[in-house]
């Protein structure tokens, strides 16, 4: 009983530090682009590139979905395959709250409701057309390379690299996310 209320008061007294506080404001090395059309930016983003958390690394088949409920906010429901394409499902649905003043470019994203920690993550770049989205975070730790289509060659993902170190990422990091092509697939996890 003990261990479970010094756990509980830790994760309180982090909590406070957790919650989002960061700033469309608040100086970066990663961009902000200046505007998301929120309703442009729903549906299916494939993962195709990643500086993984614990939770992504070694996965399959990731796509992040995004729709909007009722209120105009984000829903996410992120789905992959463990450690191959025919590995054990994940499916992750974040809360995510859009910071105010940002044009929908910065968000704060938090795994699970009892948990007190809230992410940053900054749509960093979105093509013109909406193809492809990379979203990052100020800490320079995560990132992630979306594109509506599955499959990306190491062609057109070179200047995305190329980017992404001009903001200070190690790019050695990055890894490619396995992606089946969408005739190959079985249901979604």
């Amino acid at each position: 009983m003990r261990a479970i209320r010094i756990w509980m008061m830790a994760v309180l007294l982090a909590g406070t530090a957790g919650c989002a506080s960061f700033s469309p404001h608040d100086p970066s090395p990663v961009p902000l682009v200046p505007k998301v059309d929120l309703q442009r930016f729903t549906g299916d983003w494939y993962v195709v590139a990643q500086i993984p958390t614990p939770l992504d690394g070694g996965v399959f088949n990731a796509i992040e979905h995004y729709d909007l409920d009722a209120q105009g906010q984000i829903v996410t429901t992120y789905t992959s395959r463990k450690g191959g394409f025919d590995g054990p499902p994940q499916r992750f649905t974040p809360t995510t709250r859009i910071m105010p003043d940002s044009g929908n470019a910065l968000w704060a994203v938090r795994f699970a409701w009892y948990w007190p920690f809230w992410y940053e993550y900054r749509v960093a770049y979105l093509a013109p057309d909406e193809s492809v989205a990379i979203i990052a975070r100020s800490a320079l730790d995560y990132l992630w390379v979306f594109s509506r289509e599955p499959v990306m060659s190491d062609a057109q993902l070179e200047p995305y690299i190329e980017m992404m170190q001009r903001w200070g990422y190690d790019t050695k990091r990055l890894e490619r996310v396995p992606q089946q092509p969408l005739a190959q697939r079985g249901p979604r996890p």
